[in-house]
């Protein structure tokens, strides 16, 4: 019997308990040692906060009135996915400017609580769990609030908008469906009631935000996909272009690994290169991703897309001539 059948079964046993029971008994019933009960009953007890009471000699059992009440917790995390959720919260933190820190506080002492449960009595240095923003913008904190708040609520919200590829401010009515944190940023999906669409907010180019009485259009969670999550990147829309992409092998050795799409298709070539398709609708960001690996990446299909990063190249070329 493994851990978490024992505390399963452990579990069952307290709460069917109508009398203390005995270590003794218990070492038997789980087939374990006298230690092992001792550190499953300290870990039902300090990090899954069961209501036990009792000592060694007399027995233990779960308090009458709370024990009633208490379940399990759902959800059980190895220590590595637990290390995960702790990155995940200092992500969270880091990108939010702080909103949810107090909200996820007692969240992470007990994380912490588990960390250490499973460290054979030694806490977890988690402090050494370290995340590095990469290219994150400054986020009004106060819109961050708005935003996740309507989300959340299922209520319609009223901002005001600056797109950076326009430079124009522009006032919206949507109702929010989504937020996602994509490569470092805050990103707020939504039905636009004045343009009739689905459209993608960058959240840190949001001001003058308030949530609204009226109730938010729910759409359909296959729409959703279909338009914010069928193509390549951020930039929604379903994919109208598939791009094949060949890496050297140099480059090869990395991309081969990397997830770039849901549905991207890659196979090794016999002189060592891999070649990588990815359905696209808008190529902005995949011209970025594909430019970034320079000389050692090479666009063979779409010729429309070849083109594209032909002229940016030489753009790129001329700002070094004399």
């Amino acid at each position: 019997m493994d851990r978490y059948e024992r505390i399963l079964s452990l579990h069952r046993t307290l709460k069917n308990a109508r009398y203390p029971v005995t270590v003794a008994w218990l070492q038997d019933d789980l087939g374990c040692s006298r230690a092992t009960v001792y550190r499953d009953l300290a870990f039902l007890r300090d990090a899954l906060m069961a209501p036990i009471t009792g000592d060694g000699e007399a027995g233990f059992r779960y308090d009458a009135d709370e024990g009633e009440r208490f379940e399990l917790p759902g959800l059980w995390l190895s220590s590595g996915e637990l290390h995960a959720l702790l990155a995940a919260q200092q992500l969270l933190a880091r990108s939010a400017g702080g909103v949810l820190s107090n909200a996820l506080a007692p969240l992470q002492q007990r994380i912490e609580n588990l960390l250490n449960a499973h460290s054979t009595g030694k806490e977890w240095p988690v402090e050494r769990v370290r995340v590095i923003p990469h290219h994150s913008r400054r986020m009004d904190e106060q819109a961050f609030r708005f935003v996740s708040s309507a989300v959340l609520e299922r209520r319609q919200l009223a901002f005001e908008y600056q797109a950076r590829s326009t430079d124009q401010k522009t006032r919206r009515k949507v109702s929010p469906q989504r937020i996602t944190h994509y490569r470092g940023n805050w990103y707020l999906d939504a039905w636009d009631h004045d343009r009739e669409g689905l459209r993608s907010f960058s959240v840190d180019r949001i001001t003058r935000a308030r949530v609204l009485d009226e109730a938010a259009r729910d759409i359909n969670e296959d729409e959703l996909d279909r338009h914010l999550a069928s193509g390549y990147g951020i930039f929604s829309g379903e994919p109208r272009h598939w791009a094949t992409i060949v890496f050297n092998p140099r480059a090869a050795r990395w991309v081969a690994d990397e997830h770039w799409h849901s549905q991207q298709q890659g196979r090794w070539l016999a002189d060592g290169s891999y070649e990588l398709k990815v359905p696209y609708s808008s190529s902005r960001e995949l011209l970025m991703d594909v430019l970034h690996y320079g000389a050692d990446a090479t666009i063979t299909e779409p010729q429309s897309l070849r083109e594209q990063a032909r002229a940016l190249l030489a753009l790129a070329l001329s700002n070094y001539e004399s």
